[in-house]
């Protein structure tokens, strides 16, 4: 492999672990550089998953401070989220592309908006926190699982804009700030990530390119520490307007591949 692709494909991995640890769909930026230099797709979509494993590790331990008492929901949406991984990573071997591909544009069109509305959903979830008379919303509990289940399966089938989808849903159903929910984001997105690398280890090592591996893995270890120590500094209103620009530009790309 020539240098300039080793460089590339490394800054690569810098840049896709910096937005995966601020906002997700780093991989729309690793996937198609894999892709420029000859990788077939499934190749650079499970040696990109992998890779992307030692980001999330070190944007999650930068985003530590805001886990604290967070515990419990954690424990609550990690088995969703790994059961998820597992199924979309064994889709992205059994089906079409285009099966999947289909809904993606939609799921990241759904999120949007919920990203767009979150400040009035999450007043509205602070409202019946706030008050004793009203019990939890029968509705949210169920809602927050199938969708971190949902948001699994799409990051194990695929990866990009993960980040979009957690945010969207925990935005709207859990009475906690940006920036928090971004630090659990980083935890779902790592189970993902790490389910689906395992699996993917097990089933499917011909598609694995060691050096594809090795390199975004470095990158996006860098790549995640600069993105915690920088994406902590950013607004709400900031952050919520990235993930919406973020996810546009993945609806567009999916649309376009």
């Amino acid at each position: 492999m020539p240098w300039y692709e080793l460089l590339a494909i490394f800054a690569a991995g810098v840049a896709a672990g910096t937005i995966n640890t601020i906002v997700g769909s780093g991989s729309l930026i690793t996937f198609p550089t894999l892709l420029a230099f000859g990788f077939p797709p499934v190749t650079a979509n499970v040696s990109n998953n992998i890779g992307m494993v030692p980001g999330g590790l070190s944007g999650t331990w930068g985003y530590r401070r805001e886990l604290i008492g967070q515990g419990p929901l954690i424990r609550r949406l990690v088995p969703m989220s790994l059961l998820g991984s597992v199924t979309g990573a064994l889709l992205l071997l059994w089906l079409p592309a285009a099966a999947f591909q289909a809904i993606v544009p939609v799921l990241l069109a759904i999120s949007l908006v919920l990203v767009v509305l979150q400040p009035r959903l999450q007043a509205r979830v602070l409202e019946r926190h706030a008050d004793p008379d009203a019990g939890p919303h029968r509705l949210h509990q169920p809602l927050l699982l199938g969708g971190t289940f949902g948001a699994g399966a799409y990051g194990g089938y695929f990866g990009a804009a993960q980040g979009v989808l957690l945010m969207g849903l925990l935005g709207s159903l859990v009475p906690e700030s940006m920036q928090r929910l971004n630090a659990v984001k980083n935890v779902l997105s790592l189970v993902v990530n790490s389910v689906a690398a395992v699996t993917f280890a097990v089933v499917a090592r011909d598609h694995i390119d060691p050096a594809a591996v090795g390199l975004v893995a470095a990158g996006s270890l860098v790549g995640g520490l600069l993105g915690a120590r920088f994406g902590r500094r950013l607004p709400p209103t900031v952050l919520r307007g990235l993930i919406v620009v973020v996810g546009l530009v993945a609806i567009a790309r999916v649309l376009t591949s």
